[in-house]
């Protein structure tokens, strides 16, 4: 099979122009919408095919703090940023021993909050578990977990997070849908489903549990491509928005950035992308005011999950 260099060799190595000479596409952030915060890369179990490499071992991007959380809140107020959602995804959040003071925080500020779980032990812990209902209760309708469920057959599952996992899973499922919280999903098209199969699946598996999420909406049931690196995929250049009858207003780094705490950093990052963790070209500084510059797509993710979505850039 070709690996990444392979499969787009002499690609994305130019910021400004394309292996043709083209000018590349790049994206503004026009309108901030979401903050993200990446706390840590540290989770309980370890996935086939985790894009960000998660595990028990992997500490890349450690626990973020906080204080560190407040000090971006403090930011996203001077520079007036429009955002709505403050977002935190891992790893797995709730290994980090702050998350819930991290979730009150932006709570109390008047965000929403969204939390990416897998929902088994870290967050079922006693001392979690009271702090979640204590924020569910102080500000009803404010929080959403967005539960990895990589496919709605145990079995599809557990192939994907180990032997297991799906009935631990469904457990805290159940104890979130039994208190009240408000529940989204992140499944996987890694399965080969059609979107069409997947989402009645999914919401038959929703109406088997009692669980209150909508499985046509894709913003309650997310499904996510494969992140298949050894494929070989066009660059996008300025041409393709109108051949595409696309807006760079719909990508992703149009509306979004990260915060992130790398392994020995005296202080955080701020990414262009949750996808590219990890690739310095989209690390764009320390604060939100250096992180305000336009963004290149150059990376073959840009195209293949954020601009192209299946279409062909040709004429």
């Amino acid at each position: 099979m070709k690996d990444l260099a392979e499969a787009n060799a002499g690609k994305f190595t130019d910021p400004r122009t394309t292996a043709k000479g083209e000018p590349r596409a790049t994206v503004a952030l026009s309108h901030p919408e979401t903050l993200w915060f990446n706390t840590g890369t540290l989770c309980n179990i370890e996935c086939v095919n985790c894009y960000i490499e998660s595990s028990p071992g992997n500490d890349r991007l450690v626990y973020i703090t906080a204080a560190e959380v407040e000090a971006y809140l403090d930011q996203l107020d001077d520079r007036q940023w429009p955002v709505t959602e403050i977002a935190f995804t891992g790893g797995e959040p709730f290994m980090n021993p702050q998350m819930i003071a991290m979730t009150r925080a932006a709570l109390a500020r008047g965000y929403d909050v969204l939390i990416l779980t897998n929902a088994m032990r870290p967050m079922m812990r006693k001392p979690v578990q009271a702090g979640l209902l204590d924020l569910n209760a102080a500000y009803p309708g404010k929080l959403t977990l967005r539960i990895s469920v990589d496919h709605h057959d145990a079995d599809l599952h557990d192939a994907e997070r180990g032997a297991g996992a799906f009935d631990k899973t469904l457990r805290g499922m159940a104890w979130l849908r039994d208190n009240g919280f408000r529940m989204a999903v992140a499944g996987r098209s890694v399965m080969a489903d059609s979107e069409a199969e997947s989402r009645a699946g999914y919401a038959a598996f929703y109406a088997q549990h009692g669980f209150d999420i909508d499985a046509h909406d894709p913003g309650m049931t997310v499904l996510f491509p494969e992140m298949d690196e050894a494929v070989e995929v066009p660059e996008i250049t300025t041409a393709c928005w109108g051949i595409l009858d696309k807006s760079p207003d719909a990508v992703m780094c149009s509306s979004s950035r990260m915060v992130v705490k790398r392994k020995g950093a005296a202080k955080p990052s701020v990414l262009a992308c949750t996808l590219l963790p990890y690739d310095p070209e989209f690390e764009l500084g320390t604060t939100l005011a250096e992180a305000e510059r336009d963004v290149a797509l150059n990376h073959p993710h840009c195209a293949k999950f954020c601009v192209l979505g299946g279409a062909s850039c040709s004429a």
